[in-house]
């Protein structure tokens, strides 16, 4: 029976937030702060990921096919799992410990202070003036930051490649563009954008209906991030078998 409830108080919880906003210089100003927050702050560690982990599938491609199989796998291996999982997936899911614990703990800070309660009392929707702009910004930012892990992660490989010996420009650049399907980008990019409202949907929930003190909101954060963890994980098993099955 938990479960149903908590399906439909966050039924009824989206459905506060996706009204209209009330004051738009208001949600403007508080949107900018948003995608501050979650995309030009995310966007160091993104990017540190991303290279280091194009360059390891470069080395660790290279060492796999020993000389039997072609050279240019190593392009075509980096570029298909930086697209298809890697930058789309396992971003998000790192998001989803930074971006996530930071909206569940400050929302649940200021329930547990009182400060939504006194927006309501104003007559504030303070659903959608507290998580609004952080869904939208979720939603505008993450895809940015996935096509920029993508070009990152495929950059450092060529580099790293080249670099080395394994493979040579011509042949790593051969391998990014065999049966290259450009579907693969766009299939990329609908999961991030499902991801990126999973994200941020499932920790404003959790620090929304925070009760407590202080400790229910670190127990709300580390919920946060596993409830929006696990979801995503089932949602991309979903989207896969819907989209490439």
């Amino acid at each position: 029976m938990s479960l149903f409830f908590h399906i439909g108080r966050y039924a009824s919880f989206m459905k506060s937030v996706m009204r209209l906003p009330e004051q738009g210089s208001v949600f403007r100003k508080l949107l900018v702060e948003e995608m501050n927050a979650i995309g030009l702050q995310s966007l160091g560690i993104v990017a540190l990921l991303s290279v280091f982990m194009g360059a390891v599938i470069c080395i660790q491609t290279a060492h796999q096919i020993g000389g039997w199989i072609p050279v240019y796998t190593i392009g075509f291996t980096v570029r298909q799992t930086m697209i298809l999982e890697f930058s789309p997936t396992l971003i998000p899911v790192i998001l989803a410990g930074k971006v996530g614990s930071n909206i569940a703990s400050q929302l649940g800070t200021m329930r547990v202070t009182e400060q939504i309660d006194a927006l309501e009392i104003m007559g504030v929707n303070s659903a959608g003036h507290l998580v609004l702009p952080k869904v939208i910004a979720s939603l505008t930012c993450i895809p940015f930051l996935v096509i920029i892990s993508m070009v990152l992660g495929i950059g450092a490989g060529l580099w790293v490649g080249v670099s080395t010996g394994v493979s040579s420009a011509a042949d790593f650049k051969y391998g990014m563009q065999i049966d290259f399907n450009s579907f693969d980008v766009t299939y990329a990019l609908l999961k991030t954008c499902v991801f990126a409202l999973i994200i941020s949907s499932v920790s404003a929930y959790h620090g929304y209906f925070t009760s407590g003190g202080a400790l229910e909101v670190g127990r709300s954060s580390t919920k946060a991030v596993v409830y929006a963890v696990v979801i995503v994980m089932v949602a991309n098993l979903l989207l896969t078998q819907m989209l490439l099955g």
